[in-house]
């Protein structure tokens, strides 16, 4: 009796013990096997940062991008690198975009004032609006439209990260997405300051118009950086844009709470067996860090420090889906992403301006 009152005790406790066993061999191999594409993205993301530093300025995130697409493109790499290189293009991005909220001071925000906040305000709603609009007219599906939508509206490819972590999106339609983003953003870069000079914005307007219309922080940057040098202002013309275009990414977690919501209402939208929450656990680091940063208990220091690890991940993650970028993929597109991303930045550029001429 003795015999049979202790075995199934004992193997009570031999199961779980074995569980943990399978558990952790799993968590090992899926380590060991993603280690090929994580070196690759690694060795990407210090060719961007080294190309970035000869080019001037240019941003290692877009270097980043466009080597993966060469790559992919001319030597496609094999499939030991795929595990890793998913790793990259999900969790690193998705890490980077916590990090971002480092970046979001509110109180800087705030003393923008209530104009050039409603019009960062109108700039979103009415982006996200008039392209889910738009792309419904061209007869493209909702998961394309909204990622296009948000993406072009508050923070480029951040914001597309954001959004297919609660709609679930097909990996084609983010990576589409992603490279829109930096054409059309890009473009931007020497277009809009260009078209300030003509249209007699002085550097101020100037400033506020590059924040509310161009896609990428990244971008932004480089055009305030480019309308500061031309007025000579010590960096105030590229703090103003850098903050405007902040106050956009501000609305990136309460836009995808909303998403999530109409994603899980639409007949339309993915379904999965597990659905993402509603803000997913992302999102409440972007949020979290937002509030460590208005508490100002991170020195400058560890600013830079985070700024330089949010560069790195967010880096390699654009690496990552560069990858995914290839011709025989974007030929299959048709015209109709590519109309959709043109329309969407007229009317976020469009909004923009009217509000920077209303505000002054």
């Amino acid at each position: 009796m003795s015999h049979m009152t202790t075995a199934p005790e004992d193997t009570a406790v031999a199961v779980p013990d074995a569980d943990r066993r399978v558990g952790a061999t799993r968590t090992l191999g899926g380590l060991r096997t993603a280690v090929p594409g994580l070196a690759l993205c690694a060795i990407a993301t210090a060719a961007a940062f080294v190309l970035a530093r000869l080019l001037g300025g240019t941003s290692p995130m877009l270097i980043a991008i466009l080597l993966g697409a060469v790559l992919a493109n001319l030597v496609p790499p094999p499939a030991t690198f795929e595990p890793g290189i998913a790793v990259a293009s999900r969790r690193l991005l998705r890490i980077g975009v916590a990090l971002l909220g480092l970046q979001l001071l509110l109180p800087a925000v705030l003393a923008l004032g209530w104009g050039t906040l409603a019009v960062v305000v109108a700039v979103v709603v009415g982006g996200i609006a008039g392209t889910l609009a738009i792309g419904k007219l061209l007869g493209l599906d909702w998961p394309q439209r909204i990622l296009i939508a948000c993406s072009f509206s508050i923070c480029g490819a951040a914001a597309a990260a954001a959004i297919d972590g609660v709609v679930s999106a097909r990996k084609k339609d983010l990576v589409t997405t992603v490279a829109l983003v930096v054409v059309f953003g890009t473009a931007m870069i020497p277009l809009l300051p260009a078209a300030a000079s003509l249209l007699g914005l002085d550097p101020e307007q100037g400033g506020m118009w590059a924040g509310a219309a161009i896609h990428e922080v990244a971008q932004v940057v480089a055009a305030g950086g480019t309308l500061d040098t031309a007025a000579a202002a010590g960096g105030g013309v590229l703090a103003i844009a850098v903050t405007v275009k902040l106050a956009r990414v501000a609305l990136l977690a309460p836009v995808s709470a909303w998403v999530a919501v109409a994603a899980r209402r639409r007949s339309d939208a993915p379904v999965s067996a597990q659905r993402p929450p509603i803000v997913p656990l992302f999102l409440v680091g972007f949020m979290a860090c937002v509030a460590v940063r208005t508490t100002g208990i991170l020195g400058p220091n560890a600013l830079d420090f985070a700024r330089t690890i949010q560069t790195l991940l967010l880096t390699a993650a654009m690496f990552a889906l560069g990858t995914g970028v290839r011709i025989a993929v974007l030929r299959g597109l048709g015209w109709r992403p590519i109309v959709l991303a043109a329309s969407a930045t007229a009317l976020v550029t469009g909004i923009s301006f009217a509000g920077v001429l209303i505000v002054g």
